[in-house]
């Protein structure tokens, strides 16, 4: 089968919907953020070839501060085709639909600039700190509502870190670990309480991952809201906590007067280029 777009949501598309029903249950869970994941998403031999043509670390962004540190790639046409394909299939129309039936948001669209999308690997040592998403994409005229991961690296085990960490009752309590396992595919709320992170990576080898965010004119609470991205220490850091607060609380101030970014994001899919 040739590894294209269509047939991968084709893939996807069919486990999604035999497994509707148990996730919407999962999604819907009170008392935390709404969030729900997905085991065995593509055949494994198809899982694998992702992760096998996922590029070095040296050949991706770096983003590194008190805030994360991680490598990051958009810009999908510098690297192997397979990427952008699995990239795109979760664009797929059909894709969004079933999306929209598991977590009851409505008039979702993808986004193919992949703003803050894309892949992302994280090696020994990466980490992302407590956060917020920014709360709309990068022109602020619709709201970010939907965050999709899919883990493809084979054999990591959660004791190696670099798992998906929800904070359901805030940054001050307890975090509920998704482990980023294998072929797994995590459905999670992005709005003005999703607090997540990613834990530190003690492992020597690569965690890779396939990003994309969804996008909605409907905001994902009852009432309106801005917010950039929105870091916080966790709970045994109270140090980098103020000064990540502080950060939060100057960057926040200069959106809302300017409206519009200070400075411009390099984190998008020039087509362009």
């Amino acid at each position: 089968m040739e590894l294209n777009r269509n047939n991968l949501a084709d893939l996807i598309l069919k486990k999604l919907e035999a497994n509707v029903e148990m996730l919407k249950k999962d999604f819907s869970k009170q008392n935390q953020i709404n969030s729900c994941y997905i085991d065995d998403l593509l055949p494994i031999e198809i899982a694998e070839e992702i992760y096998s043509k996922f590029p070095s670390p040296e050949e991706m962004a770096i983003h590194k501060s008190l805030r994360e540190n991680k490598r990051v790639a958009a810009q999908m046409d510098l690297y192997d085709p397979l990427l952008e394909e699995i990239v795109f299939a979760f664009q797929d129309e059909r894709i969004v639909k079933v999306a929209e039936e598991i977590t009851g948001l409505k008039e979702m669209v993808p986004d193919e600039n992949l703003y803050a999308g894309g892949i992302s690997l994280m090696a020994k040592n990466n980490f992302l700190n407590p956060h917020l998403d920014n709360s709309h994409d990068n022109e602020r005229k619709m709201y970010r509502v939907l965050n999709l991961l899919y883990y493809v690296t084979p054999d990591w085990e959660e004791g190696y870190g670099g798992n998906l960490e929800l904070w359901d009752k805030g940054v001050k309590n307890k975090q509920r670990t998704v482990f980023a396992k294998f072929n797994r595919l995590v459905l999670m709320i992005t709005n003005k309480t999703s607090y997540h992170s990613v834990s530190k990576v003690i492992h020597e080898g690569k965690r890779c991952c396939v990003s994309n965010y969804y996008f909605s004119n409907i905001a994902a609470e009852p009432s309106k809201y801005f917010h950039v991205t929105s870091f916080y220490g966790r709970p045994e850091q109270p140090f980098r906590d103020v000064l990540l607060r502080l950060d939060t609380f100057l960057r926040n101030s200069i959106r809302k007067i300017t409206k519009k970014r200070v400075i411009k994001t390099k984190h998008i899919y020039d087509k362009k280029k």
